[in-house]
């Protein structure tokens, strides 16, 4: 399993990458291998304020923050998250409400443990 070191993840399988007060958010390596074929990806909630564990595209966003973006390009091409998980399988792009909530996720090495 792909797991890098420079993101943090969720014990429900999603990982961020902090860019300064925005971040990334896909699903992990693991989690497309569990789901098998991605075919469909939709976020309604993009322009939405979400606390951490709320829903976004039936994943859990790993902190509080606004969702900025949905990747547009999954729409046409959802197998981009099977083949390019921590890539251009993105899933959206959120603004950070509180940075304290990013330490209370797992490192590369706490999440390789839990899979």
């Amino acid at each position: 399993m792909n797991v890098p070191a420079e993101l943090k993840y969720t014990k429900e399988h999603e990982w961020i990458r902090v860019e300064g007060e925005e971040a990334v958010v896909g699903i992990t390596d693991y989690a497309q291998s569990q789901l098998g074929d991605i075919v469909f990806v939709e976020c309604e909630t993009v322009g939405d304020a979400l606390e951490a564990g709320e829903t976004f595209s039936d994943l859990y966003l790993p902190v509080a923050g606004e969702v900025l973006e949905f990747n547009e390009e999954l729409e046409g091409e959802p197998e981009l998250v099977n083949k390019d998980p921590y890539g251009k399988g993105w899933i959206v792009k959120i603004k950070i409400s509180d940075e304290t909530e990013l330490d209370g996720l797992l490192n590369a090495d706490a999440y390789k443990a839990i899979i």
